[in-house]
């Protein structure tokens, strides 16, 4: 056993059996199960915070799978590595096995769009089974070419219960530590800390357990705060605080505090947050949290999106300041995005209602001779540009869905429909 190894290396789980987590992706009925266990691997990426398994995944679906398994980082690879590494993978695949080898990038998300490209071939002619870690969302930071290529799996944060499994097994079976007489009495202290992370929870607790001058171990809450600093790491981009921080940022302009907007946007400056990162979060809020109440926040910060795409740091943090400030002053309405949830749940619980003829498209013969678009009253051959007529399937024609903000814009929207709808909707 080396010793020098982190505690989370050395319990890295080396089968499928052992994994811990992720349950809707290799549970019984895991939507991954069976191609691992049939051996018929797609191309995938895996996005997900850190220390939630990824490279371990990675790892058991080619030891599983019985394929050779290349990995780069994109941390410190260029496209030459990346070629080297499918010209080995093309000769160990070789031209008479389905089985073609692995290969897994972590942090893919950091690849340039030629380095991207530069996989496309290979996929496409599937010299390499890709597999794709991130941390960040494969929409913005993974090219659509490549993109479709590949199956997108979301892996979640760890809950209590499979943080707290990972501690007993590293109690029960690590060779070093099971030496110990370890009484674990409580876990709160440890698992905030970790923040879902499995790496970093096994990291400090192996920390933990190397500062008693003594086999016998008692862990308490107040033991691990005053043995491991909680301080320790100003802004970790890719740890807790990346999340913490972030929502504080996004709630500090929800509650209309640009004091504590431009504070938390500094912690995330200074800590070196990528730049588009904070950008698509305001283009977030200024749908979610401010919407129709001021519809120009929207414009706003979608421009300053373009802007520090194009500029970046340091100028960026001027843009992100004005873009910040501005959504924080803004009116506050979430009904849009109320609505969208409501209508989301309704499409489930009712499912694919026929769409009311008179508003069918007909573009054939047959299409108008069944009726498609009879009775269809176009608004603009009526007084203010306006008829009555159900736009609803007739199961749920009497359903409410928006429900304009108390706020001058949406109060103005409401007075609106209530002129227009008196009648159907009670606005």
């Amino acid at each position: 056993m080396n010793y020098n190894e982190p505690l989370a290396e050395r319990l890295r789980p080396k089968t499928l059996k052992d994994y811990v987590s992720q349950a809707h992706l290799v549970g019984k009925g895991g939507s991954l199960t069976q191609h691992i266990k049939q051996g018929l691997i797609p191309s995938m990426i895996f996005w997900g915070p850190p220390g939630t398994g990824k490279t371990t995944l990675a790892n058991i679906i080619a030891t599983e799978s019985g394929r050779p398994f290349y990995t780069l980082s994109a941390i410190n690879s260029g496209v030459k590595d990346i070629r080297e590494v499918i010209d080995k993978a093309k000769q160990s695949g070789g031209l008479f096995t389905t089985k073609n080898p692995i290969l897994f990038i972590d942090e893919i998300h950091r690849f340039s769009k030629s380095q991207q490209d530069s996989l496309l071939q290979a996929v496409e002619k599937g010299w390499i089974t890709l597999i794709g870690a991130t941390t960040e969302n494969p929409s913005f930071e993974v090219i659509s070419a490549l993109l479709s290529r590949c199956q997108v799996y979301i892996l979640n944060a760890f809950d209590k219960t499979d943080l707290e499994t990972l501690l007993k097994r590293a109690i029960e079976t690590d060779e070093h530590i099971s030496k110990k007489n370890i009484e674990l009495k409580e876990t709160h202290a440890l698992l905030r800390l970790s923040g879902g992370d499995a790496r970093k929870l096994l990291n400090i607790f192996e920390l933990l357990v190397n500062s008693f001058d003594t086999d016998n171990i008692i862990i308490t809450d107040d033991v691990v705060l005053e043995k491991i600093q909680n301080n320790t790491v100003r802004y970790d981009k890719t740890g807790e605080q990346h999340y913490d921080i972030i929502s504080a940022f996004i709630k500090s302009i929800r509650g209309s505090d640009p004091n504590g907007a431009v504070y938390w946007l500094a912690r995330m400056i200074e800590g070196g947050e990528d730049v588009k990162f904070i950008a698509r979060r305001l283009l977030i809020s200024a749908s979610e949290d401010i919407g129709n109440a001021n519809p120009t926040a929207l414009v706003i910060a979608n421009n300053a999106f373009q802007a520090v795409t194009t500029i970046g740091y340091p100028e960026s943090r001027i843009i992100l300041s004005q873009c910040a400030t501005y959504l924080a002053c803004s009116p506050k309405s979430n009904a849009s995005y109320m609505a969208i949830g409501k209508a989301q749940q309704l499409v489930k619980q009712t499912g694919d209602l026929s769409v009311p003829l008179e508003i069918r498209n007909a573009p054939t013969k047959l299409m108008k001779e069944l009726g498609y678009g009879d009775n269809y009253k176009y608004a603009h051959n009526y007084e203010n540009n306006f008829a009555p007529q159900e736009f609803l399937p007739d199961e749920i024609k009497n359903e409410k869905l928006y429900d304009p903000g108390n706020n001058a814009r949406e109060n103005a929207h409401r007075e609106f429909l209530k002129q227009r709808w008196k009648d159907k909707y009670n606005y």
